[in-house]
């Protein structure tokens, strides 16, 4: 009860002290403040409209920050996991290609290892397997082979190259006297170049090759244009050159029908009656368009060789009947390729190859490919393959001279080309030819003592040419021997310029012709395993000297 009156009591008071009349408000008597305050409270109202405005906004930013942040998270996240997925990949392969560089490596160790003189080396086998070096028979029965297969077979090659030096000095200067030296060619003396002349020949029959240097008729000259003068030259165009007809004052136009008065019967060397390309003098219609491509001042190798091959038939039938044997050309493929086959029906083959000097070197311009070189057509008729036929005679007579006197260097080269040869002729052609096996013995000769080439040393050093081959067969590189090669001896002569060019790969169609760089692969594995059974069966059954059958000619 007492609080009850407590509370009413408290309410009373509270009335009254509140009450305007007995306590009067301050601010009641100046309305006149009444606008500022609207003012400022309307004032007070845009800020904070405008803060809520801006907290929006900065809300809204937040969020899109948060959710821009939250995908870049997911984001990350899976390029994380595709990363390290990748990254292992990537691992795991240079993992496995380090293991297969490795085992290369010590692969190829105990293929090429570098072991004293006398001890058998590892070659690769067929097929992967490895074959355990070249199991050549015994030093004795080797011996035996050499002597009996290759050196009584190659017994007669002096008596060949004289009987046919003889008859080709007869036939060359029956064909100075077809021509006129002041008007025509002038041919000059043969140089007998290839394995007949390096002694080491073992195909049957033997053969001899010959270049036949020819120079052009007063005012004309020639002028050799090496592939490697020009710093870009395309890779199919490496070891060609051009021959460019000039006058022998250096005239570029080449041509001396403004400068000189022909006679009816003369005809300029590069331009014909017809505006065609014609030599000068006592050609007659059959020597029409022989020298130049048309409309250039070039040498067209294919003109060349037709005019050769007319020259020729002419020269042999102003002294056939002084010979009891009939000359007919050869290999239809090979221009220059002819053939003596006498009443016996036995015959000889040779090759007459048209060749233009390298200026003052032992370098020649030759207007048909070998093939031996084993590379592309060239690109044009005016192309010339520069061969160093002469040069490479000439390194194996200088180096000869520094070797034992029973020196097995060419025995070597003999035995690696007769196994080529049998080989070839069981499983047909290949990617390698005779010329790669005498670039590999170069290299070779170079690189070791003269006192390694002892007699009593053939052995290691076949296994050791093999083993090189088979070295340059993977890497799908072998080198040649001149070009661009710095150990060559200053002696031997070569123009500058061949020595600062850059190596040519004779391996190179094996990089851009898969089927052949296989084939190629087997042949040579299929060789090796052959290579015993044959050395073998040869040195115990000599087999009779039989000429193979000649291939169709032509009859002069």
């Amino acid at each position: 009860m007492a609080m009850g009156l407590f509370r009413v009591c408290l309410v009373v008071v509270t009335a009254i002290v509140n009450h305007p009349l007995l306590f009067p408000r301050e601010n009641a008597t100046v309305p006149e403040n009444e606008e500022e305050i609207l003012r400022k409270m309307q004032e007070h109202q845009e800020k904070l409209q405008l803060e809520q405005l801006r907290l929006e906004e900065e809300v809204a930013q937040l969020l899109a920050e948060k959710e821009a942040l939250k995908q870049a998270e997911e984001e990350g996240q899976q390029q994380s996991e595709s990363y390290t997925a990748w990254n292992l990949w990537s691992t795991l392969c240079m993992i496995l290609f380090l293991i297969i560089e490795i085992w290369r490596q010590d692969y190829q160790d105990t293929l090429f290892p570098e072991c004293p003189a006398g001890d058998e080396d590892e070659l690769s086998g067929l097929g992967g397997a490895p074959l355990k070096g070249l199991p050549l028979p015994n030093k004795a029965t080797l011996d035996h082979f050499y002597e009996h297969c290759i050196r009584s077979a190659t017994g007669d090659a002096t008596r060949t190259r004289e009987f046919v030096e003889g008859f080709v000095d007869d036939l060359l200067e029956a064909l100075r006297n077809v021509y006129s030296r002041n008007t025509d060619m002038e041919m000059e003396d043969f140089i007998g170049v290839g394995s007949m002349y390096e002694n080491w020949q073992v195909e049957r029959p033997l053969q001899c090759h010959l270049y036949v240097p020819f120079t052009p008729p007063e005012p004309y000259s020639f002028r050799p244009e090496l592939w490697c003068s020009s710093l870009s030259v395309p890779l199919d165009r490496q070891g060609y050159g051009q021959i460019k007809v000039t006058l022998a004052d250096g005239d570029p136009l080449g041509c001396a029908c403004s400068k000189t008065k022909l006679g009816e019967d003369m005809l300029c060397l590069l331009h014909g009656k017809s505006g065609g390309v014609q030599p000068s003098g006592g050609g007659g219609d059959e020597m029409k368009d022989l020298l130049c491509s048309r409309e250039t001042s070039h040498l067209d190798a294919m003109q060349v060789m037709k005019w050769f091959q007319v020259a020729l038939t002419r020269a042999w039938r102003r002294i056939a009947h002084k010979y009891e044997f009939d000359l007919a050309f050869g290999q239809l493929d090979t221009p220059g390729s002819l053939r003596i086959k006498f009443r016996s029906g036995k015959f000889m083959p040779f090759i007459l190859t048209p060749v233009i000097q390298c200026n003052d070197s032992d370098l020649y311009f030759v207007p048909q490919l070998p093939k031996e070189a084993h590379r592309g057509p060239p690109a044009s008729g005016t192309d010339w393959f520069l061969s160093f036929a002469v040069s490479e005679r000439q390194f194996l007579r200088m180096i000869g001279k520094a070797l034992p006197e029973d020196a097995c260097h060419l025995s070597c080269l003999q035995i690696a080309s007769f196994l080529l040869s049998k080989q070839s002729r069981l499983s047909g052609p290949s990617g390698l030819h005779s010329y790669h096996l005498k670039t590999v013995l170069l290299h070779l000769l170079l690189s070791r003592q003269a006192a390694d080439w002892k007699a009593s040393q053939l052995g290691v050093r076949l296994q050791e040419l093999f083993r090189f081959l088979e070295r340059s067969l993977q890497e799908k590189k072998l080198h040649h021997f001149f070009v661009g090669n710095h150990k060559v001896p200053e002696a031997m002569g070569l123009p500058e310029v061949v020595r600062r060019a850059e190596p040519i790969n004779l391996f190179r169609p094996f990089v851009l012709q898969r089927t052949l760089y296989h084939g190629t692969m087997d042949f040579f594995y299929e060789m090796l395993r052959n290579a015993p059974t044959l050395i073998s069966e040869y040195s115990l059954h000599v087999p009779s000297d039989r000429a193979s059958p000649p291939p169709k000619a032509v009859a002069l």
